[in-house]
């Protein structure tokens, strides 16, 4: 269940690390902010902002519903399948709106997978007081070409998905926009500045991997080394060897669980293919989504029932996940992953002897009817790009996040831009996380970068909603 991203000092995040920023040169002002004065002076919309919206070239409606201080709104939005050839075929993408008001700043959200109907805020909205636009990334249904052409998957195509959206409604929302995204969307949201550098004032992502070398993951095996305590290490791994030297019987539990629910696993090929590959997402899976205080909890290799080890690989990795029913919903990001993004691989000599298949590519994961060719070029493209061109972009990661092991850096040609490690957190790293001043540095740029002054009321940020976003697929960044 191990995916591409994560969310960790010039190269390697490791335990016990002191907190570490990295900035570029701080600017005088915000000369992106000067797009929102031109729009200041156009005529009031005083139209309802339902009809604004759906007065758009190629936006529907699917739904609205209802939350206290907002207009909410689920929609779609026509977009061509091949933006390089935009006669070649359209599909329709979702894209939710929460609308605050025109006057305030906007951001646009994306988790890199699915967007949920549920209305939430990510951090920069609730800390800019604003909007958000949260976007369904290509090819994750429904957001499908019918029949899809795989090879329209990729890094520039869904930042010009989001280009399209943006210009359509900058339209309505002319403050300023910030961009942003966790895990697999803090990489969308800077995969789309890199293409489309003048569209956003400002990008926060978190957690956001950055797999420049798809075959050189050292930097991964340094971190598995350190974080943590040893007791804690040491008493993973020996779960994770456990698991592996009752194979057996634990497969047999496996076979009788599948059956039971329906499961089938044709695209990894096998169950015993399956059962190694939940296994050896289990020390990755709890550093991604636990912590320090959850050491007490694993279980003692020596002693542990076949029950009660089979229920803890269940809760850590999900038995489900490597069947063709787990799998499907994330094709796209697997495909991704097998084609551009990368994927780790580790080391595990504490394994040695009890594993057949290893760590298995991305291939594995997608059905064979589809075509896959990994580009080289891409990533190595956009790091290269962040390091030498990045403005107003802000990137937080988590101490013991093994996705940020490989994490994207700033460089003597960016400018305002920055790299904060939350001290002890995990994927779920943000701003809040920071140490005191580089979360007051941090807030300061987003509210800068959004053109908010941080000194009047409109900034506070307002109290959560109840509905938080979708947890994302574990070992997926």
């Amino acid at each position: 269940m191990r995916a591409l991203l994560a969310t960790l000092v010039a190269g390697t995040l490791t335990a016990g690390m002191a907190n570490t920023a990295t900035a570029a040169p701080l600017p005088a002002a915000n000369p992106r902010n000067a797009s929102a004065a031109s729009v200041a002076t156009r005529a009031p919309d005083t139209r309802d902002i339902k009809e604004r919206l759906l007065s758009i070239p190629g936006m529907s409606l699917i739904e609205e519903k209802p939350v206290s201080g907002y207009r909410y709104f689920v929609l779609a939005y026509r977009q061509p399948v091949d933006h390089r050839h935009p006669s070649r075929g359209s599909f329709t993408q979702r894209l939710t709106v929460l609308h605050k008001d025109t006057s305030r700043p906007t951001v646009m959200y994306t988790s890199g997978y699915n967007v949920s109907t549920s209305a939430s805020r990510s951090e920069p909205t609730r800390l800019v007081d604003g909007n958000q636009v949260s976007v369904e990334y290509r090819y994750f249904t429904p957001s499908r070409p019918r029949p899809a052409d795989w090879s329209k998957l990729d890094i520039w195509q869904a930042a010009s998905d989001q280009h399209r959206i943006y210009r359509a409604l900058k339209k309505v929302y002319g403050q300023n926009w910030l961009a942003t995204g966790g895990s697999k969307g803090g990489m969308t949201a800077t995969y789309y500045e890199r293409f489309y550098p003048r569209d956003m004032d400002g990008v926060v992502a978190y957690v956001a991997p950055n797999d420049v070398d798809n075959d050189e993951d050292s930097a991964y095996d340094r971190f598995f080394e350190r974080v943590g305590t040893k007791e804690c290490r040491d008493a993973l791994d020996a779960v994770q060897r456990e698991a592996l030297v009752r194979r057996e019987p634990l497969e047999k539990k496996y076979a009788e669980q599948a059956k039971s629910e329906g499961w089938s696993f044709g695209t990894v090929g096998t169950l015993d293919k399956a059962y190694e590959a939940v296994v050896l997402d289990l020390v990755w899976g709890f550093w991604q989504y636990s912590g320090e205080a959850d050491c007490e909890e694993v279980p003692d290799a020596r002693t542990v029932s076949d029950d009660d080890l089979y229920a803890y690989v269940d809760a850590i990795s999900g038995w489900s996940f490597y069947t063709d029913q787990g799998l499907e919903p994330y094709t796209p990001y697997y495909y991704q992953a097998g084609t551009q993004l990368g994927a780790p691989t580790l080391s595990v000599p504490h394994l040695k002897g009890l594993t057949r298949y290893g760590y298995q590519p991305p291939r594995h994961f997608v059905p064979r009817a589809i075509p896959m060719r990994f580009d080289r070029r891409a990533i190595p493209d956009v790091d290269h790009w962040v390091r030498t061109h990045a403005r107003h972009m802000l990137f937080v990661y988590g101490e013991n996040d093994p996705w940020g092991a490989e994490r994207f850096r700033v460089g003597q040609g960016s400018r305002d831009a920055y790299v904060l490690t939350a001290p002890g957190a995990n994927h779920g790293a943000n701003i809040a996380g920071l140490v005191p001043a580089e979360r007051a540095l941090a807030t300061a740029r987003v509210l800068d970068w959004a053109g908010v002054d941080a000194g009047t009321q409109a900034a506070a940020p307002l109290a959560r909603l109840d509905k938080a976003p979708a947890e994302e697929p574990r070992l997926r960044p």
